[in-house]
């Protein structure tokens, strides 16, 4: 007995030994100075097993698995090592490695030149999706943010809510409507670039996703490249010129790592007529090292910015005065003054502790506090006549339709040598007013939105060996949210009568009956007035399992989200329905993923994934009229989707490719959509709001990315994206408006229930066919071009919902009209289909090192060959029944004709920095 217990005594106090003694060490330093790297990542490929060298370089990897192994050392700025091991038991040490600066990094960082520079508020179509894509080294996503994306592209056919964006484990995407707002962080490229994206429907270590997937972006200081860095942009985009500069300590004394950037961003005009751009970007992140085991960070963030948008237009518009043309500025005292600007001040804080628990668990703990306001102003004119120099009474359609040739060539000839806003005429008519001691006709006011929101969240991650990886989350957010309208500045009046002029008796004209017939001054909250507070509390749960042939994971969130409207304002024509808590809205949401990948070889692979989630709706869908009053959409309840995809992936030394089928679809959405109607239940004109829900979507399609390196130099590259998207059912559909006696809407300002004839129109998603063919060069000198050619089709127009329902060929008396072809209605009813197009994009660039100094110029041009395209559009609502629709279409130019967004034409980016 005793023979055994010391027998089993050894063997224990050798395997220790033997995994003991199981170390990789090494000191890292930089190839040019020498000097020793800090926080430089050290891990073991296909493990959590995972260290960062200490502030002289050096790393220490203790109890290592005996096994055959990769070592990977990688560093941000840097190029990669690997180093294969063989553990057996015995010290291994690499002495000093070397880590070599990789000239040719500013050349991905400088490809997605704006984040948010896609941004277009007022078309769905127009949400930006490259900055989603800008993490991932996939080909055919990559092709999708530097290519497709101008062309207002979608993947899948998805907008950009349904890719979740954080920041150190932090979910950004906005609680209104689902999507992350770029401009929060815009600018600030250099101190972005720690990015971990997860692809579609793939395992993330941060969140259960979307279907688009997910990208965290680390802010850590401790991770960012050391040294300083100054860039220069010139554009003819956003904006005109671009200044960013950037210092990183890296690890120093006392554990302690700091890092900060600045940048600037302004333009008096970009591609778009009076489009002016300003905007500041500040950012400090400070990281302490308290021990081996935790570190605590803090990052501050800052991009106040402001610019002006831009209109879409009808054909008519864009024949007379091109792509370019904007109806929303004038000139004053000799400038262009846009009255239309989004003005973006939301400051970020966040406070992230990091344990590490043990060599492979891990536990990540963040709280983020996001403040300020985002305002988007506009002309109001209760007094006035319509200042739009593109309003459809002052264009030559117009008159041709009353059949007045010398009034429709006049305002041909007006609207060709001006047609734009009179500012002279809206302040003199301000100043008539005033002295004659009326109010204001005019007003510049602003629509702002104040949200105050807390974030807190746990993130665990634990290797609990070679082959199980856990991952699992909590999460709260808290949003409290103030939304107004205000005045801005007066134009030269006294004072603006706060009255809605559509409304017929005195009550109901008032915008709030707490305060009668006010005086708006400057600075005066007015209009309405409104608090909305919403809560989500969610938990997320991952395994992923790894063996030689197959990986696989499965993964389910669950989560609990509460909205609820406070009116502050009692408006006159809902007086029981405006002023205080509407009903709490509450919705139980959960979802179920999976996915596998299985290892034809270690070069071919199969890759399958599978969802089933439920979505709560967002604020924007969820109240019909927030501004007015407190009723909620009808049989509101969660979207549901399902998303399936199979791939199959090459890697090879020269082929690297992959092809995708996918399959999601979209059930219980709602949108609501608001415009002026003339044909409402016959023959009244109102401005609508337009509830359309239990609406169904079908998305499906291929995707193709492949990448050639046929020589050390030469690379080829090509991708594809061919989609199907269109609505799969007849959904719901209900107007509401704030008139009440026009025999359409009853006492709460709603009218019938409607069908919508929606199924197989197709998705306004931008282009749903895309391919792109392309090559690059890349010299042993460190210089660089490249040129594709991108072909888009299948571009449709987003349709009226209302031109499909019964409301179309019913007149006022609930019959159909007696005119009524149903031959000459499918005709009106047609989905308008944009013309294919072809774009050629060039890249090039070229870096040099000049002592301990690295420089670098980059270079892109779009569309290098200016074609003119419509990248998204949309029905106008005006013509809601056949009689005024087919009135409008048989004019040889109509005066309620489709408005489009047309693509830029050519443009330039060109980027210069250095870095020390």
């Amino acid at each position: 007995m005793k023979k055994i217990v010391m027998a089993t005594c050894l063997l224990l106090i050798s395997f220790i030994e033997v995994n003991g003694q199981n170390i990789v060490k090494g000191i890292v330093v930089d190839s040019n100075s020498e000097k020793p790297l800090s926080g430089v990542l050290i891990k073991l490929k296909n493990t959590k097993q995972r260290i960062l060298t200490n502030i002289k370089g050096v790393f220490n990897f203790e109890n290592l698995l005996k096994r055959s192994s990769i070592l990977e050392i990688s560093f941000n700025g840097y190029e990669t090592q690997n180093f294969p091991i063989e553990l057996t038991g015995k010290t291994i040490d690499l002495g000093t490695v070397f880590l070599y600066k990789n000239l040719q990094v500013e050349e991905d960082l400088s490809i997605i030149t704006l984040t948010d520079d896609e941004l277009n508020d007022d078309t769905s179509a127009a949400d930006n999706i490259s900055g989603l894509l800008q993490a991932s080294k996939d080909i055919y996503l990559r092709t999708a943010a530097f290519e497709f994306s101008s062309s207002f592209f979608r993947i899948k056919g998805l907008d950009s809510g349904n890719g979740k964006v954080l920041i150190n484990g932090i979910e950004m995407n906005k609680i209104f409507d689902g999507r992350a707002q770029w401009s929060n962080w815009g600018g600030l490229n250099d101190v972005l670039r720690n990015q971990e994206f997860s692809n579609g429907l793939s395992a993330s270590s941060y969140t259960f996703g979307g279907v688009l997937g997910s990208t965290n972006i680390s802010t850590r200081a401790s991770q960012q490249r050391p040294g300083t860095s100054i860039s220069y942009s010139s554009s003819n985009r956003s904006y005109e010129h671009r200044f960013i500069a950037t210092h990183a300590t890296g690890m120093i004394n006392n554990g302690w790592s700091m890092t900060f950037s600045t940048s600037r961003r302004v333009g008096n005009e970009g591609f778009n007529e009076g489009t002016t751009y300003n905007a500041y970007s500040l950012f400090a992140a400070v990281e302490k090292k308290l021990n081996d085991k935790h570190s605590l960070a803090l990052t501050a963030i800052f991009t106040p910015n402001r610019r002006g948008k831009s209109s879409p237009n009808t054909q008519e518009i864009f024949d007379i005065k091109g792509i370019t043309y904007n109806e929303y500025w004038g000139f004053l005292n000799g400038k262009k003054v846009n009255s239309r600007i989004k003005e973006v001040k939301e400051p970020i804080l966040m406070l992230n502790h990091y344990w590490d628990v043990s060599k492979n668990t891990s536990l990540q703990t963040n709280v983020a506090y996001q403040f300020g306001n985002i305002g988007n102003s506009r002309l109001d004119f209760n007094g006035g006549a319509n200042p739009s120099p593109s309003y459809y009474q002052y264009l030559p359609s117009y008159q041709l339709r009353n059949g007045d040739l010398a009034g429709a060539y006049e305002a041909l000839q007006n609207f060709k040598n001006d047609g734009q806003l009179d500012w002279n005429r809206i302040f003199e008519a301000n100043l008539t007013n005033a002295n004659f001691g009326v109010e204001n006709a005019y007003v510049i006011y602003e629509d702002r939105v104040e949200d105050k929101q807390l974030s807190v969240n746990t993130i665990f991650n634990s290797e609990i060996n070679n082959n199980i990886t856990l991952n699992a989350k909590i999460e709260y957010k808290r949003l409290r949210s103030n939304s107004f309208a205000n005045i801005i500045d007066l134009l030269g009046g006294i004072g603006y009568l706060d009255i809605n002029n559509f409304a017929d008796t005195e009550s109901e004209r008032q915008n709030n009956l707490l305060n009668p017939n006010f005086i708006a001054k400057e600075g005066d909250t007015f209009k309405y007035n409104y608090n909305i507070n919403s809560d989500v509390a969610s938990a997320f749960l991952q395994s992923q399992f790894k063996s030689k042939k197959l990986d696989f994971f499965v993964a389910a969130n669950l989560s609990k989200t509460s909205h609820q409207r406070e009116g502050l304002y009692q408006n006159g024509r809902f007086t029981d329905n405006s002023l205080g808590k509407s009903k709490k809205l509450q919705f139980t949401n959960y979802g179920l993923k999976a996915g596998a990948t299985y290892k034809i070889t270690g070069r071919h692979l199969i890759n399958a994934n599978a969802s089933f989630f439920t979505d709560a709706p967002t604020i924007r869908n969820s109240f019909s009229n927030s501004r007015e009053n407190n009723n909620t959409v009808e049989n509101l309840t969660s979207e549901k989707v399902f998303s399936t995809d199979l791939s199959y992936i090459v890697r090879s030394p020269i082929i690297t490719s992959r092809l995708t089928a996918y399959y999601t679809s979209v059930k219980d959405a709602t949108e609501i959509s608001f415009y002026f109607g003339d044909g409402i239940g016959g023959d009244n004109t109102a401005f609508v709001q337009e509830i359309l829900s239990g609406i169904q979507k079908k998305h499906l399609g291929i995707e193709l990315g492949v990448e050639a390196q046929v020589t050390s130099s030469i690379k080829l590259k090509g991708a594809a994206s061919i989609g199907q998207f269109t609505y799969a059912n007849n959904p719901n559909l209900y107007l509401t408006s704030d008139i009440t006696n026009e025999g359409v809407f009853d006492k709460n300002g709603r009218s019938g229930d409607y069908t919508a004839n929606l199924n197989n129109y197709k998705l306004a998603a931008g282009p749903q066919n895309a391919y792109s063919i392309g090559f690059e060069y890349r010299d042993p000198s460190y210089w660089f071009i490249g040129a594709t050619a991108n072909f888009f089709s299948n571009t449709y127009v987003d349709v009226a919902p209302l031109n499909r329902s019964s409301n179309f060929f019913t007149d006022s008396d609930g019959l159909p009209f007696l005119d009524y072809d149903l031959e000459i209605a499918k005709e009106l009813l047609n989905q308008e289909k944009f013309d294919a197009y072809k774009v050629i994009n060039l890249i090039g660039g070229k870096s040099w090192k000049v002592n301990d100094k690295f420089i670098s110029v980059f270079a892109t041009v779009n569309n290098l060959l200016g074609k003119e395209y419509k990248s998204g559009g949309f029905e106008q609502g005006r013509n809601a029944n056949y009689r005024e629709l087919k009135s409008d279409k048989t004019l040889d130019i109509p005066v309620f004709g489709n408005k489009y967004w047309y693509g830029r034409g050519a443009t330039y980016f060109l980027n210069i920095s250095i870095r020390f």
